[in-house]
């Protein structure tokens, strides 16, 4: 991680709590994450507290896709889950993958957007109901108090972390880009909606027309109702149960004491903020790290003409198969090499030039310079480590705020996007060619990594 962004981190937590220094006893440090990718961040973040010394407690479901039990970085308190959410989760994705693929009327995306609603519903209530078996546990809830907590840390996508903070009356970190409902800006700055445009959205920008203007007031209407008719109640249950006096998840989000927002300007576009946020888009990056040496030979061997890499992220593992035979002829058909990220089939037109895996050393890989081009799905992770390593970037974003993120680094000049029902052999083809030889694609996406690294 860049030694900035890790004293940045730092220098926040040492605001409210004096133990976050080289010279005084190490803190404790209770942590209630978010599973699935924003795991990633997280464990970043415990890994470097972690390396100072810091006692760390873990909060997790019984149920966890991504946070293991055991761990050197933490001590786990499991809590049991009634409800393993994934399969359904799975579901949705393939839902949306369809939408993308076949392009499906308004109709079907709407059906889709109730769906999706009531994944939320579900989620929240299951989560919720993990956390009301935390504080109607007297043994537990002796022990979190008996253990002196410092702080806590929580990803707020997920809100039961916020309410404990609220219960056991400690200080409350957020390791932030999402909330119960939206984008964490838009519960704590002032966010006109005539230049903010609501994430995730239909790709409006900054400058947005007086038609945009009023799309972005429905979909803000959307989240609105989301909040309070979805989410909203079911944390006023529990708030209204377990913290004195009542409180909403809105004002416990807004009275956190630091936002650590995982984002950036060189990013973002322009927006007012507040003074407790401090922006670590791109924290997780750091100088790429030798290869394999088998993977090394396979980079080397692309020769002049380079290495292109592609992944759709962790969420997709089962691709409609006709999408995957037209992505593996394409590959086939370029001069350079490819490396794929792929654990589904096999396909049959796979080229000898492209290597499939089922995992790959992304940020090794993005710093290494064979790499030509990124094609990857939008997330957070991947656009922040494009700008970061300098890679030019072809997007297929699939669902959430991907498509968001994409246009961002798009309307700056340095990614093209391609939707999925596009992405056929003549058109796939066209648009990573445009993305590799078309100069400005990697001169934008480069002074986009300058400007992000050009930190004091």
């Amino acid at each position: 991680m860049p030694s900035h962004h890790v004293g940045g981190i730092l220098a926040v937590f040492s605001l409210f709590q004096n133990f976050f220094t080289f010279h005084c006893n190490a803190g404790n440090i209770l942590v209630y994450p978010q599973d699935g990718s924003h795991w990633i961040n997280m464990k970043i973040l415990l890994e470097e507290l972690h390396a100072r010394g810091h006692n760390i407690s873990m909060i997790r479901g019984s149920s966890s896709w991504y946070i293991p039990e055991k761990s050197p970085l933490y001590t786990s308190i499991t809590v049991e889950m009634n409800r393993d959410v994934k399969d359904y989760f799975d579901e949705l994705v393939q839902d949306q993958l369809w939408v993308h693929r076949e392009w499906l009327s308004l109709l079907a995306f709407l059906k889709l957007t109730k769906k999706f609603m009531s994944f939320v519903s579900v989620g929240h209530t299951l989560w919720c109901d993990a956390a009301s078996r935390i504080m109607e546990n007297p043994k537990l809830i002796k022990n979190l108090i008996e253990s002196q907590y410092d702080v806590v840390l929580t990803d707020p996508g997920i809100g039961q972390g916020v309410v404990l903070a609220k219960y056991l009356k400690l200080p409350l970190v957020l390791n932030v880009r999402w909330i119960t409902s939206g984008e964490g800006h838009f519960v704590l700055a002032p966010s006109p909606l005539s230049y903010i445009p609501v994430i995730p959205g239909p790709g409006l920008t900054d400058k947005m027309d007086f038609i945009q203007r009023i799309q972005n007031i429905f979909l803000y209407s959307i989240i609105l109702f989301q909040q309070k008719f979805v989410v909203g109640p079911i944390y006023d249950a529990m708030c209204d149960k377990y913290i004195e006096g009542g409180c909403n998840i809105v004002s416990l989000l807004q009275e956190a004491d630091i936002w650590l927002f995982r984002s950036d300007f060189v990013f973002e576009f322009p927006r007012p903020t507040m003074p407790n946020v401090v922006y670590i888009g791109g924290f997780q990056c750091k100088p790429a790290q030798p290869l394999p040496a088998d993977l090394e030979e396979f980079v080397q061997s692309a020769g002049e003409h380079g290495v292109i890499i592609m992944t759709l992220g962790t969420l997709v593992n089962n691709f409609p198969e006709e999408v995957v035979e037209d992505i593996a002829s394409v590959f086939a058909k370029m001069p350079q090499k490819v490396i794929w990220k792929h654990r589904g089939k096999r396909p049959s037109t796979l080229g000898n030039n492209t290597l499939m895996m089922d995992w790959m050393p992304q940020k090794d890989l993005l710093g290494h310079p064979q790499i030509k081009a990124f094609i990857a799905h939008g997330g957070t992770n991947g656009v922040q480590e494009a700008i970061y390593y300098g890679v030019p970037v072809l997007g297929i974003p699939l669902f959430f705020d991907q498509h968001d993120n994409l246009l961002r680094l798009q309307k700056r000049g340095a990614a093209k996007i391609m939707q999925l029902h596009e992405v056929n052999g003549h058109g796939f083809e066209k648009g990573i060619r445009e993305v590799l030889y078309k100069d400005s694609y990697r001169q934008n996406i480069q002074r986009l990594s300058r400007l992000h690294r050009d930190q004091p």
